[in-house]
């Protein structure tokens, strides 16, 4: 009997990738369908229209068909991983009723709760007064509410794509538990979708969708449904092959990455770049911000983020690298590749010039913002360049003893995985910065790498998800920490980096008053 296969939908912002892996966690072959991030018909505003999600699903599964028309006979299971927190509103048959926001959308919504007593106090005091109205304020299912009421009373449910991608392969409102990351009214402690008089779950104050709204959950492992005859039609699966529960893009990295519990962190070098881990108990690594689910059922997901991360790399490319791009495209390579010896041209440390990387505001940080300092007339494109990729490591490593601290644990490797994994000097810089060993996958594809290894699990493919996880997570190159570099990096990030937001926190908040930079 031939070996069956699994096929993973892997959904991000700028394209959608379909992948076919062997139980084995080989990547056969994969087809990335690209397109516009979003469209932004006013300052700050980024949409995208959902059928571009669908669509491109569709073609990259019919190309993938034309090259392996037997293997298809053979996918045992589908699993569906995207992007977070991007809604769709869909009608009873499914029809989008408007574009999506995706994360990128800067618009504001007005509060809709407003803590009285005892609440509002706490909330001071623990410095998220101001973090739970910028919640809401970014809270697209208010938005709509507010500015578009026709649409929200059109809406039959409300989706993350993930949600959308499930419906449109089985005809089933039903989406995986480990998906539900975004403005939402649910309940990341219990993992359920929140019920009303909960004290503590304050994501149904500020997110009132009706229950009748929102899809029936489902947990990871679990089936959603099967192919419809439809579907089959558009994508070339089977009919009646069975679409397995699987979870966000971030939490399907880290399973495959290989992390199953508290001795392993996984980072993505992602445009959000993130340290993320699997754990068993709930714990928040900062106060009122809530781990994920975990695509293994009962686990978390606790998670720092860094946004607008490596991101960083292309504005860098944008902005200064114009020489490396020119002699990229001679080459013939990535324009990143090129600038990769900036990295090797700029000692450890970059001559003293460190990096905070605030790019966006964060909730316990709301009037952040990037800083840079250090500058002397030895600095040149290379150091500035360094700086940049080493102050994200920073940002990362200050996660990571958070992480530690409240998770009551000590990380022994990290796993890395994201569009800059595939720079051997900035996995270099990162594990000597962390001072751990750091390992990279022999795919880039982690994210469905991991959608797989649970597709797999689910279908007892795999008896366990350790057993998924050994017989599928290869590792590639393991980067060992330079002692000699780790110790200059951790003078610089505990006598410099730790210092800096204390520092410039005042600076920062005028900066705001006066030029109304970032929002309140």
């Amino acid at each position: 009997m031939m070996e069956k296969v699994l096929l993973s939908v892997d959904c991000g912002t700028q394209s959608l990738r379909v992948l076919l892996f062997s139980l084995g966690g080989e990547l056969i072959d994969k087809s990335q369908q690209f397109y516009a991030p979003y469209r932004s018909v006013r300052p700050g505003w980024a949409e995208q229209d959902p059928e571009v999600y669908w669509n491109s699903l569709c073609k990259a599964c019919q190309e993938l068909r034309e090259k392996h028309g037997s293997l298809f006979q053979r996918i045992a299971g589908v699993g569906v991983s995207t992007l977070r927190a991007s809604m769709v509103n869909v009608d009873k048959d499914g029809k989008p009723l408007r574009p999506l926001m995706v994360w990128l959308d800067q618009r504001k919504a007005q509060p809709v709760y407003h803590p009285g007593g005892l609440i509002k106090l706490a909330l001071k005091l623990v410095g998220m007064e101001e973090a739970l109205e910028k919640t809401q304020k970014d809270g697209k299912c208010n938005w709509i509410r507010q500015n578009e009421p026709e649409i929200w009373q059109k809406t039959h449910k409300y989706l993350q794509v993930s949600g959308f991608l499930n419906s449109r392969l089985t005809g089933e409102f039903r989406d995986s538990v480990a998906s539900q990351i975004g403005h939402i009214p649910f309940n990341y402690r219990t993992m359920q979708w929140g019920k009303p008089g909960e004290l503590l779950n304050f994501a149904n104050r500020c997110f009132p969708i009706e229950p009748e709204k929102l899809p029936e959950l489902v947990q990871p492992g679990q089936p959603i449904g099967a192919i419809t005859s439809r579907a089959a039609g558009l994508t070339g699966i089977p009919a009646g092959t069975p679409v397995i529960a699987c979870g966000s893009d971030k939490g399907c990295e880290t399973i495959g990455m290989g992390v199953l519990s508290q001795d392993m962190a996984s980072l993505s070098f992602g445009t959000t770049a993130t340290v993320q881990t699997m754990a068993k108990k709930y714990f928040e690594t900062l106060p009122f911000m809530p781990p994920y689910p975990a695509p293994i059922p009962g686990f978390y997901n606790p998670e720092v983020e860094i946004f607008r991360g490596y991101w960083m790399v292309t504005w860098f490319k944008n902005e200064f690298a114009h020489q490396e791009v020119l002699e990229a495209r001679e080459k013939g390579i990535p324009a990143e590749v090129a600038m990769n010896r900036l990295l090797t041209q700029a000692p450890a440390g970059s001559m003293g010039l460190v990096v905070q990387p605030y790019w966006s505001p964060g909730l316990k940080e709301p009037c952040a913002k990037g800083a840079m300092i250090g500058f002397g007339d030895v600095h040149t494109k290379a150091h500035v360049y360094r700086a940049v990729i080493e102050g994200l490591a920073f940002g990362l490593l200050d996660g990571i003893h958070k992480m530690e601290k409240r998770g009551k644990s000590k990380f022994q490797r990290l796993g890395v995985s994201g569009g800059a994994s595939q720079s051997e000097e900035i996995c270099q810089i990162s594990a000597d910065i962390i001072n751990l060993p750091l390992v990279r996958g022999r795919t880039f594809e982690t994210s469905g790498l991991g959608a797989a290894i649970v597709t797999a699990v689910g279908l007892g493919l795999h008896g366990s998800f350790a057993d998924g996880i050994k017989a599928m997570v290869a590792y590639e190159r393991v980067f060992e920490p330079d002692k000699r570099h780790a110790a200059v990096y951790q003078e610089l990030f505990e006598r410099v980096y730790q210092k800096m937001y204390g520092a410039l926190e005042g600076i920062y908040r005028e900066i705001r008053d006066i030029t109304g930079y970032p929002e309140k």
